[in-house]
């Protein structure tokens, strides 16, 4: 192998390296993520690691006589949804610099980054029969 080649190979090794380096980098980064969200009141803040998913919930003592049990299930539900979209935007600030300048990060993070607009379209679900309103005694009257 001549000089030129073993530079070469040396150059490519050294940008492998490199490379390797900033994706542990990043990995890391997106790894340590943690985004919180709390509720306007105070009585609620919830905490969601790199993936969205749930890892701290403090509920504050006076909130159970504060909110009905559906009312905090609802908070819940809407400040996990407030802090992943927070995650999202964070975790795509991290994988910019390290991604082709034409991707577009929170398409990449939702694993929408190569489809097209007709692919993304969802169908409208047709009216579905819910059985929410019926008691048990009405739901077992039903018209066969």
């Amino acid at each position: 192998m001549g000089a030129d080649h073993r530079a070469q190979v040396e150059e490519l090794l050294a940008g492998y390296r490199r490379s390797r380096e900033q994706l542990g980098v990043v990995h890391r980064k997106l790894a340590a993520l943690k985004e919180s969200a709390t509720s306007e009141d105070g009585l609620v803040t919830v905490t969601v690691g790199p993936q969205g998913q749930l890892c701290e919930l403090v509920i504050v003592d006076s909130a159970y006589r504060k909110l009905r049990p559906h009312e905090l299930a609802q908070t819940i539900v809407e400040l996990t949804e407030k802090a992943a979209l927070l995650m999202a935007r964070r975790a795509g600030e991290v994988l910019a610099p390290v991604l082709p300048p034409d991707t577009d990060p929170d398409a990449l993070l939702r694993g929408t980054a190569d489809l097209t607009q007709t692919e993304l379209k969802t169908e409208q679900p047709g009216a579905e029969e819910t059985f929410e309103n019926l008691t048990w005694m009405q739901a077992g009257r039903r018209k066969r």
